[in-house]
């Protein structure tokens, strides 16, 4: 009791960087900024200027909130500023690290932004500083990836000269309703006494509530499976969805059903991308294997909904070819690329899958959504992505994404007589949907 009372004795003296300002990073300085001296880090010049001049192009936090917390930069009263420049946050003493933890193509865990972002970190570290990590990372990731770059680059003793945290994002992108004050928060420390502080600190902030776990370790690994439970029950839903069409059984009717039963768990089918659902699993995986354990529910898991592109593309086919369509050089009309329904998020989308698999059957492709960045779009896979529709009417009509824009949509004026319409949402109405997933 005495340390927890010194420890809220002394919080309005704590300033915090936050390194890394994208879906996670932005939202949680933003909030720490309505009680605490905040200096948001991040190495992209174009998204220090966006977010100094007041705009958020993640659309995570509204202009107007954004404004209402945002002060200058060499101010040290409560707020928010955003920098590049490693000599603005040397004079803070809790670096929050919020950093993407993607995998390659081969589904190995990346770990180069958190080593770069740890490498930021040690050279500015001083002496009673403490590092929290939010990215998401296997167990252990914290104190044997992270700790010794950070003791490198700084010259400091670990829980010595400097401590260690580690308190999972749990970020649902594009969800207005559970933003991150209202999402209960893990929290943990390297130390009994600096779990006690981290989650002290986190309490002054997150409404929910926080829980703080034993050890870092906990912490790590309760996140990994958060993730992986998803992606198992999503994998068993996608499997079903397969059995039931072989079956002529509407999926969707059949989970309706199903979901009378007061325990019965409401998963749906559907392509499986984005930053955790689609990569978490492979990050335990990984850890697993290293310590001589394969991993069989979770990898076969990750491999049912990974092709998941690739099933649906050849279901759509089957569809035209069925209603007299030729396929090959046959237009087709893709209503959204984002990860998921009403965001701009894009990283990891799997629709990338089921266009790219349409391509190779020979199908002219047009991808429509509103919520995408065009020219992101271009950057990180090779296709072009419409803001608006084009005036003109296609072969096949594919709902990918649930945006709620899309609900509105005069789906007949989009299509030709004998076109197919395909819902892998269920969001459309029954009476134009040729097939759902």
């Amino acid at each position: 009791m005495v340390l927890e009372k010194f420890i809220k004795k002394n919080m309005k003296k704590d300033k915090i960087a936050i390194i890394g300002l994208g879906y996670v990073g932005l939202p949680l300085a933003r909030l720490f900024a309505t009680k605490y001296s905040v200096v948001g880090f991040d190495i992209n010049t174009e998204r220090i200027s966006e977010l100094m001049s007041g705009v958020d192009s993640t659309l995570e936090v509204d202009n107007e909130t954004l404004q209402s917390v945002l002060i200058g930069e060499d101010s040290n009263s409560n707020g928010l500023s955003c920098t590049n420049q490693l000599a603005k946050i040397k004079d803070c003493n809790y670096y929050i690290i919020t950093v993407p933890t993607p995998v390659d193509k081969n589904n190995r865990p990346i770990l180069t932004p958190l080593v770069k972002a740890s490498e930021t970190v040690g050279a500015v570290l001083k002496k009673g500083d403490i590092v929290i990590y939010e990215s998401t990372v296997y167990p252990g990731a914290t104190e044997e990836d992270c700790v010794p770059v950070l003791e490198k680059v700084s010259g400091l003793k670990f829980n010595k000269d400097f401590y260690a945290g580690y308190s999972p994002e749990r970020i649902n992108p594009g969800d207005k309703e559970h933003t991150v004050e209202k999402i209960l928060k893990v929290t943990s420390g390297s130390t009994p006494e600096i779990g006690l502080k981290v989650d002290n600190l986190y309490k002054s902030v997150i409404t929910a509530g926080t829980h703080l776990a034993p050890t870092i370790k906990v912490a790590e690994a309760s996140k990994v499976i958060e993730n992986s439970q998803r992606d198992i029950n999503i994998a068993f839903v996608n499997e079903l969805a397969k059995i039931f069409n072989l079956l002529d059984i509407n999926t969707h009717d059949v989970l309706e059903a199903a979901g009378t039963k007061w325990n019965f768990l409401p998963f749906k089918p559907g392509l499986v991308g984005g930053h955790c659902i689609g990569v978490d699993p492979y990050y335990l995986a990984q850890k697993a294997q290293e310590h001589g354990y394969h991993p069989e529910i979770i990898l076969a898991g990750r491999r049912l909904n990974d092709g998941m592109g690739d099933y649906v593309a050849s279901e759509i086919v089957k569809c035209m070819i069925k209603n007299n369509i030729p396929v090959n050089e046959s237009n087709v009309l893709i209503l959204g690329i984002t990860f998921k329904e009403n965001c701009p998020d894009v990283r990891n989308t799997k629709v990338v899958d089921l266009v790219y698999a349409l391509k190779d059957y020979g199908a002219n492709i047009t991808i429509h959504d509103p919520w995408a960045d065009e020219q992101e779009i271009i950057h990180e896979y090779g296709l072009m992505s419409l803001k608006s529709l084009p005036n003109e009417k296609f072969d096949a009509v594919v709902l990918t994404v649930a945006h709620s824009k899309f609900k509105d949509l005069d789906i007949l004026s989009l299509k030709k007589e004998k076109a197919i319409v395909y819902d892998l949402k269920n969001l459309l109405p029954k009476n134009i949907v040729t097939k759902k997933l």
